[in-house]
């Protein structure tokens, strides 16, 4: 396993490290090699130096219409394979001068068992966050982010948890026996008291409805919730200052379920809702968001049996790009500015 030599200077010492980076090699096919995030490295047993690990989260029977998310990290790994590390939107930021990170592989879940497979998502996550390392997870159906947001609250209390989806995800069953879903994860968080609603937002919500008033819930557990109409009237820049006033410097969870795109740009999801952003927008919205302190993200529904081009696929690896974009970037400003990362 390659890793490469870095030296970063400080006022204080000299601090040498290794920094694991993408293993190709200028010339090699980007279609060759092992099937990683990026071509990075798969490495498990060791988390010393590393600051994000890729990981794919495989368990898609929390679903309410259409299954084959379980797909979804392989397809998403094989889209990623022609992302450069130079983000040229970002004044060509070298995302691995700042970052080391590595493909974990996949978690084991046990298909059509959704607690049983909470309990063990929840169980592998744990060394993640201890290490202080930030999941960056590939879905895997919408409700995995329950036991994300559980592993995640151990190690950092209730988190602030960013949303951009075309559902609010707070439903809540009837039957004690049908607790758990991709519609029902979020409200079962603010129980939980995993996440603080209150310096949280839900990013998107749109489409038809059987309820009245499908929104309110989400505003009664003290979610800010912002529909693709509320978000329609503002400029990119006025949604991201929102976004970032509502989450502070708390630590934050961001989730991306897929079907906040149009389904002309992400017709490979299970519930799909038009009316939706580009994709192009929503980097805007990414890139906007920077400065925030993201402890975990995962990116959800992606079904490629539905997207025979693979385009759903293609979105979300240059999406989860954009995410570790801005990570590398509040890195970045952390070491430019130490007094102000230290305060």
């Amino acid at each position: 396993m390659l890793t490469l030599f870095y030296i970063i200077k400080n006022s204080d010492a000299r601090k040498v490290m290794y920094m694991y980076k993408p293993q190709l090699k200028r010339g090699e096919p980007g279609f060759s090699g092992m099937r990683t995030f990026m071509h990075l490295p798969h490495l498990k047993d060791d988390l010393e130096n590393v600051d994000f690990a890729v990981i794919g989260n495989p368990f898609d029977t929390g679903v309410s219409y259409a299954i084959g998310t379980r797909f979804g990290p392989a397809a998403i790994r094989e889209m990623s394979r022609r992302i450069g590390k130079i983000n040229t939107s970002l004044d060509r930021l070298d995302v691995f001068e700042y970052l080391s990170g590595i493909d974990y592989g996949d978690l084991l879940v046990h298909p059509g068992y959704i607690e049983y497979s909470y309990e063990a998502i929840e169980e592998q996550l744990a060394p993640i966050f201890a290490n202080k390392v930030i999941p960056i997870i590939l879905g895997g159906d919408h409700s995995i982010s329950l036991p994300h947001l559980r592993a995640a609250a151990k190690e950092y209390g209730p988190v602030s948890l960013v949303q951009f989806d075309s559902h609010t995800d707070t439903g809540r069953s009837p039957d004690p026996r049908k607790k758990y879903s991709h519609g029902t994860m979020f409200s079962i968080a603010v129980e939980e008291g995993i996440v603080d609603s209150y310096s949280s937002i839900q990013v998107g919500m749109r489409g038809t409805s059987i309820k009245k008033n499908p929104y309110q819930d989400s505003r009664d557990m003290g979610y800010e919730l912002l529909t693709t109409d509320d978000v329609r009237k503002l400029e990119i820049s006025e949604l991201c200052t929102k976004i970032k006033g509502r989450v502070g410097d708390r630590p934050v969870f961001l989730t991306f379920d897929i079907d906040f795109l149009d389904p002309v740009y992400a017709p490979g999801t299970g519930t799909p809702e038009v009316g939706g952003f580009t994709t192009y927008e929503a980097y805007q919205i990414i890139r906007g968001i920077a400065g925030m302190n993201i402890i975990g993200f995962d990116i959800v529904e992606v079904l490629p049996d539905r997207d025979p081009a693979y385009i759903t696929a293609l979105n979300a690896a240059n999406i989860t790009f954009q995410v570790l974009s801005i990570i590398a970037l509040k890195k970045k400003m952390d070491v430019n500015n130490p007094v102000v990362a230290k305060a």
